[in-house]
């Protein structure tokens, strides 16, 4: 038997954040708490949305101080200015870390449970706020997952926290967000969702329903990452992008995510990496560990990425797929870590206890090939350089 979720309510396409004051009506909703952050207060983004819903008579209180990589600090100081009004919902508006803050925000609301007692495996399915989810970019997927990353800032740990608590009602999926995003930004988080994609489909936990939304997003993904990065204003791309981020997002919420995801939260939380870059700094390594314990899935990733045909064999798919995600990490400037200015001597350091944390997070064991400690750390030797 299989378990199916998302959101309640899906609105994609140009032009669909008008279309939010209807979806809270819909809703039963009026009284809107929105988490942002800064960089969208100061560049009108945020000012749009906040018009959108006065014009429909919503007055909502807004929070900006959101951080990359959620800490327990920022969580709680937008929960207390959420406790200052009378609010009935939270919307999340940005990228994965505002979606991310808001869904923490939006369950402690309610349930008022320490921090280290929501990490998986504890499912957290108690309803807390009903949560809106409004994504300024194409990557996390976060719009349509039952999951939100919190990190311990007093023990440098990104808590992996799952259950229905976390599922946003509504989500407004809008391609016309991410126009004129910057190079950096966009491949960071394209490459991200190609990352749930593929951690989707080979994952142990996918199923028919998973493999489907895994495979249309990288359909979607994979011709149009470079075409964004190339173009911030390709349209067309950009709007396949976000339906392929959407998709991906569906995806591992219902398959999970695997190897890459377990061991890229570590690199976030001590060395403040980005995600969809420590993801990236991981996937081809990762993949060719991985490939050999499921070659058929693999292959199917690269046909359905279109860089090997159906006449091709698995082997030959497999290679080209692990060639071109070299490939796309070279073309895209995707730095490694010693590139990136981590110190080798901290990074060293460090990887007992990121393999450790990586395997405690639950996600390796979704992987084809489960990693010993040991294997974990030789990956972490090996993206080194």
């Amino acid at each position: 038997m299989t378990t199916l979720t998302m959101p309640r309510t899906l609105r994609v396409g140009g032009g669909a954040l008008a279309e939010l004051p209807d979806a809270l009506a819909q809703a039963g909703l009026a009284r809107p708490f929105v988490v942002s952050d800064r960089f969208l207060a100061g560049n009108g983004l945020l000012d749009r949305l906040v018009e959108i819903l006065r014009a429909a008579g919503i007055a909502p209180g807004v929070f900006v101080d959101t951080v990359s990589d959620p800490t327990i600090a920022a969580i709680e100081a937008a929960l207390a200015a959420l406790r200052e009004g009378d609010h009935d919902c939270v919307i999340g508006f940005g990228g994965g870390s505002p979606i991310d803050t808001a869904k923490a925000v939006a369950v402690r609301a309610v349930h008022d449970v320490p921090y280290a007692a929501m990490k998986a495996p504890v499912a957290n399915d108690a309803p807390g706020l009903p949560i809106v989810a409004v994504p300024t970019t194409a990557g996390t997927g976060s719009e349509a997952t039952r999951f939100t990353i919190i990190t311990n800032e007093e023990t440098d740990e990104k808590m992996l926290c799952a259950g229905l608590g976390f599922l946003p009602s509504i989500a407004i999926v809008d391609y016309e967000l991410t126009l004129a995003k910057p190079r950096r930004l966009t491949a960071d988080t394209g490459i991200d969702s190609l990352t749930h994609a593929i951690e989707a489909y080979v994952s142990r936990r996918a199923n028919p329903f998973s493999d489907a939304m895994a495979l249309s997003a990288m359909r979607l993904i994979a011709p149009n990452l470079r075409r964004v990065c190339a173009d911030p204003g390709d349209r067309p791309a950009r709007a396949a992008m976000m339906e392929g981020a959407l998709h991906a997002g569906i995806a591992f919420s219902n398959a999970s995510v695997a190897l890459v995801h377990g061991m890229s939260r570590p690199i976030g939380a001590f060395f403040h990496v980005p995600h969809g870059l420590s993801n990236a700094m991981l996937l081809p390594a990762v993949t060719a560990f991985s490939a050999p314990a499921a070659l058929g899935r693999y292959a199917d990733c690269a046909r359905a990425m279109g860089i090997a045909d159906e006449r091709e064999g698995n082997q030959a798919a497999v290679a080209r797929l692990v060639g071109e995600l070299g490939a796309l990490n070279a073309e895209l400037e995707v730095p490694t870590p010693a590139a990136y200015g981590i110190s080798e001597t901290d990074w060293f350091a460090r990887m007992p206890t990121m393999a450790q944390q990586a395997v405690a997070s639950g996600s390796p064991a979704n992987n084809p090939r489960i990693p010993e400690i040991a294997e974990i750390e030789q990956l972490y030797r090996d993206v080194w350089r």
